[in-house]
């Protein structure tokens, strides 16, 4: 159904984003090569849970923002940094199955608990 999209250049969608894109009957959306991912790089990665949001693309960035723990930083120590989607692997490989989900989307995980929604005002920024 959605085979062509492994081939065009600079678009990768993996097995795992099929199937999460499928389970929640969105037409996926995945982010491509060397376009840029917000992270709370501050945060510890073993805190918990690991929150994600994907607001519109827009110039390199693919719309992910994503931190660790329950409140979304608000301090200047704790801002986020741009990374490229291709280290993501580094901070938050969890997060790779869900990355195909298009804009609207949110995610929050930890061991044993997932929730994925979409939510339209995270269109309006």
């Amino acid at each position: 159904m959605i085979s062509w999209l492994r081939r065009l250049p600079g678009i990768n969608i993996s097995a795992a984003q099929r199937d999460v894109c499928r389970r929640f009957a969105v037409e996926p959306s995945p982010p491509t090569q060397q376009t840029m991912i917000g992270i709370a790089l501050s945060r510890p990665r073993e805190l918990e849970p690991l929150n994600a949001l994907r607001h519109p693309i827009s110039g390199n960035s693919n719309g992910w923002f994503v931190w660790r723990g329950p409140e979304i930083p608000q301090d200047d120590d704790e801002f986020f940094a741009p990374i490229h989607i291709e280290h993501l692997d580094e901070y938050a490989p969890e997060l790779e199955p869900y990355l195909a989900l298009p804009p609207g989307w949110g995610v929050v995980l930890a061991p044993d608990y997932e929730d994925v929604w979409y939510d339209e005002t995270l269109l309006d920024v």
